[in-house]
């Protein structure tokens, strides 16, 4: 069990106020805002469980819990690094993994842990999680639906500020997908890498439109 001080751990990295900088990405869902295609709060939760279901978030979890099981072992992480960066689809969502990982693992060092130090110098985002997560004795359960939740949250801010939504509206489709991601969450702990697979095409092709968009407010 994650003891309630790991639990607080928990909580403060996956916070909004941890500074890793997620508030300037949009994983492609500003793209999505601009031409249209996510226009409501319908539409948001759609866009969101579809990268739940079968995009990034789920292969992002997959990795996270392989992380997490892996911790002491510096050269599987390497791989798993290597491979989470292989699999983003886009320039831009590349340079977000790694931009927020690097900034996740600065932070989480005020924790320390000679397990960290097995990481690669370039981590992406959810490997960093994953292995900081075992190395503070974190359930990869609960560190896995804390990421999902966080990504969840995160991709509704963007929605709120963008569709615009309201903040009852924005609540209201983290409340319809909690569901989901407590399912994705138990998949992704048992999964083995070869279960990884992506299908949501329409949020790669968002990821890089992005970089070509005219008006931009995220990075991503």
């Amino acid at each position: 069990m994650t003891t309630p001080q790991a639990l607080q751990r928990l909580l403060t990295w996956l916070s909004p106020a941890f500074p890793v900088g997620a508030f300037a990405w949009s994983a492609g869902l500003e793209t999505a805002i601009a031409e249209r295609a996510v226009h409501d709060a319908a539409t948001t939760r759609a866009w969101i469980d579809g990268n739940l279901q079968h995009g990034g978030l789920r292969t992002d979890a997959i990795l996270l819990a392989h992380a997490h099981r892996t911790v002491g072992d510096p050269h599987t992480l390497g791989e798993l690094a290597d491979l989470c960066l292989a699999l983003t689809p886009s320039s831009e969502r590349h340079q977000e993994t790694l931009a927020i990982g690097t900034a996740f693992l600065a932070a989480a060092r005020a924790w320390p842990s000679p397990l960290l130090d097995n990481l690669p110098a370039n981590c992406p985002y959810p490997i960093a999680v994953g292995a900081s997560a075992a190395a503070n004795d974190i359930t990869v359960e609960d560190a896995t639906i804390a990421f999902l939740s966080s990504a969840v949250q995160s991709q509704v801010s963007v929605a709120v500020r963008l569709v615009p939504l309201g903040q009852t509206a924005g609540l209201a489709v983290v409340a319809a997908l909690e569901p989901h991601v407590t399912a994705l969450a138990a998949t992704a702990v048992a999964a083995s890498l070869a279960d990884i697979g992506s299908i949501a095409y329409a949020t790669d092709i968002a990821q890089m439109r992005h970089e070509t968009l005219g008006t931009r407010i995220f990075r991503s």
